[in-house]
């Protein structure tokens, strides 16, 4: 099935210490670029990473982007209890000498807000959790493979329907083929009514017909025609069809830049310009296919 190179995929998997998140994006690119946005994958498994996404992904810029939402009960909060006992015992001298002395409460409370009476641990991202967070990645991938196939679909619409529209104007413009000879052979003729003194006709007939012959685009509308039929081809039956549909398309492009300069006839040279502005938009999309 036809993909995009661009998309996005996420995922969420639960660990003991918190949720993770993992987002892929992709945009066009000639190879497998692939950035770890993160800090959360171990630097021994990057390598493994990298290989991962480059085979379920294939090709793309490719940006990764993890993160951990810590759980309350992940996160330790400890007493130190040497600190708070040397707090409570100087806080508490103190306040048997105030006027108005604090209630027990009200000491327990400030001796808390401390500095370092109290130790937040919270728990760092591991390999203990690498089997977990390769999954999610997995998952993400997959994920951006869906959107892929989606956003591939309606590419494929596009490009065959412009592929259509140039063949449609390729037969417009043949329908002015026996006007434009006419039209050369008309034009000729009256240059050669001004010319004066003899001429030999047989030969003149023979140049005519040597220009015409110059003018004749029969083998670039076949041409064509068989690449547009190559195209449709290509797009319908391999799976990764991106940089052949972009060959494919030059080979295009050449064969109407030809019909554009033996043209000779502002109707037909018309039609050849929208087939170029079709074959553009072929150009452009073909890119991001994957």
């Amino acid at each position: 099935m036809l993909q995009s190179m661009t998309g996005y995929g996420k995922a969420e998997c639960t660990t003991e210490i918190g949720k993770i998140t993992v987002e892929i994006r992709s945009v066009n690119g000639k190879s497998a670029d692939i950035n770890l946005k993160t800090q959360l994958i171990p630097r021994e498994y990057e390598h493994e990473v990298r290989q991962m996404l480059s085979k379920i992904l294939v090709r793309g810029s490719i940006d990764l982007f993890a993160t951990l939402e810590s759980n309350r009960e992940a996160t330790g909060k400890n007493i130190n209890r040497e600190l708070f006992t040397a707090y409570y015992n100087q806080i508490r001298s103190i306040n048997q000498s105030l006027p108005v002395p604090l209630s027990e409460a009200d000491l327990l409370s400030s001796i808390l807000r401390m500095p370092d009476v109290i130790d937040n641990q919270k728990s760092s991202p591991d390999v203990d959790i690498w089997g977990t967070l390769k999954e999610c990645i997995i998952e993400a991938a997959n994920s951006m493979n869906n959107f892929r196939k989606t956003e591939g679909e309606k590419l494929g619409d596009e490009l065959k329907n412009r592929v259509s529209m140039i063949l449609e104007n390729l037969t417009l413009a043949e329908q002015f083929d026996a006007e434009r000879s006419e039209l050369v052979r008309t034009r000729l003729m009256s240059k050669l009514e001004d010319v004066k003194g003899a001429v030999d006709l047989n030969r003149f007939e023979q140049e005519i017909i040597y220009y015409l012959e110059k003018l004749d685009i029969t083998e670039e509308k076949v041409r064509l025609r068989q690449h547009c039929s190559y195209f449709i081809e290509t797009l319908e039956n391999e799976e990764f069809p991106g940089k052949k549909l972009a060959f494919i398309a030059q080979e295009m492009g050449r064969e109407i830049n030809t019909l554009g300069s033996k043209a000779n006839h502002a109707e037909m040279q018309r039609k050849v310009v929208m087939m170029k502005d079709d074959l553009e938009k072929i150009k452009e999309q073909s890119l991001n296919i994957l």
